[in-house]
Order: C-alpha cells, then structure tokens, then sequence
C-alpha cells in the first residue's frame, strides 16, 4: 500500500452539544480508492463536510499531502487539490451545463487551459456535450450525477472525495458511475468514497471503513470485508460470498 495522502486522527465534529464525530482515525493512500462504509446517521457526510472546511472540527487533525487541512476556508482547500462531489449532487439547477463546470474552476486563472478541460469532461461524458446549454436542473439524476463529478474535477483535484455517488439511481446508471470512478483512479486520481452499494464498492476499492455512530469501528481490505460476518449481514446480505 501507498504512503497516505490523507490521514484524519483524533476528529471531532460537533453540531452543537451533540458530537456527530467522535475521535475518528482513518488514512486514505495514495492512488488508491478507499471506500468508507455505514449507515444512515452515522456520521460519514459529516466526515466528508468536515474534510472539505464546510464544518469547523471541535478537536484533531485532518492532513493531506503532509498539510494541516483542519480549520481551513473551503477555497483554500479546493486551491490545495481536494474536491467533493456532494451527496444529492447539488449541481446549480438555473445554470447551464458549461456554467456548471466553469463553476468549477472559480479559483483557476488559465482560461485556455479551462476550456481545454470543459473539452475533455464532454469528450468523458458525451451526454453532457448534448445538453451543454441545457439548465441542469433539467437533467436526469444520472446526468446530473455526472455533472457533479465533471464540475469537481475542472479543479484538477489530486483527491476527489465522493458522497454517495450511486444514491437513487437506476442500476445500469450506476455501473457507469463506478467505471468512471476506476477510470478516474487509473488515470491517477485518489478518491475517497461514501457509499452504501457494498457490492458495486467491492469491485472497486482497495480498502475500506466502516463507521458507525459517529467511530470508525473496522479497517480492511475488500477480502476482509467479505468476510466479516456484520458486515455481510447489513451490507452484503447473510449469505457467505
């Protein structure tokens, strides 16, 4: 395994008296896809919110590439090469598709270069060069879900971190997403991922977490997690794979 490129210790997040993080430790390697496991309320988004500056940590430490990430503007980290696809994609519903992605390189100056990238992300996913002035609040979840991903990546980010990405979509549009996640991994992205499809993150990922109510309670690799019999049970079903 790579040396990591985030390594979250001792976190603490809080929303008010009521802690959503309590002391979470976990390490994410280079070039790797790292898959973090849990149900509902069990403070996964919180993570990701936390990890991007979107939520202040009461206490701990969140590095990535050897930088203190905690207490951070959102901005600066984005400018550092972190990147959330959010969960519900929240793509700007009035905005074009090619706003949506000029969107994401807000803090880039290389306009040639930015243009050269809206190329790349139509030439990655063709169905957003069809709709390119179409609002995308008009899209379906699937394209929708696209559009996030696309728009993260205008800021060339060398860590994508990716909030459910598989969340109420139809199941062949969710084979896709997974291919453009092991496509983005191969051509050299690390990501980060929250999901709850165990079986599709299976095939994908090289380690994962699982957290629940608020602690990271099992650290393994994708054999390790098929045979975990808790795990089976929630995520897998109880049938031994």
């Amino acid at each position: 395994m790579s040396a990591p490129v985030l390594e979250v210790t001792d976190l603490v997040t809080a929303y008010g008296k009521i802690e959503a993080l309590k002391g979470v430790s976990l390490s994410v390697a280079q070039g790797s896809i790292t898959c973090l496991l849990g149900p509902n309320g069990a403070g996964k988004t919180t993570l990701m919110m936390t990890a991007t500056g979107l939520l202040k940590p009461r206490r701990g430490s969140i590095r990535f590439a050897g930088v203190e990430l905690a207490g951070r503007a959102p901005h600066d980290i984005v400018a550092r090469g972190v990147a959330l696809v959010p969960e519900n994609r929240l793509v700007f519903p009035t905005m074009s598709v090619s706003d949506n992605l000029a969107a994401g390189a807000y803090q880039r100056r290389d306009k040639v270069a930015i243009a050269l990238d809206v190329e790349r992300m139509f030439e990655r996913f063709p169905r957003l060069k069809e709709r390119a002035e179409q609002q995308a609040g008009t899209l379906s979840g699937g394209e929708q879900q696209m559009l996030a991903v696309a728009r993260a990546l205008m800021s060339r980010p060398k860590l994508l971190l990716m909030d459910e990405p598989s969340l109420g979509l139809a199941p062949l549009v969710v084979e896709e997403i997974f291919r453009i996640v092991t496509e983005l991994n191969r051509d050299g992205t690390t990501i980060f991922l929250v999901e709850q499809n165990a079986h599709m993150a299976l095939r994908v990922a090289h380690h994962f977490y699982l957290m629940e109510q608020g602690r990271v309670t099992f650290s393994g690799t994708p054999g390790e997690v098929a045979e975990d019999e808790v795990i089976r049970r929630a995520y897998l079903g109880s049938v031994k794979r």
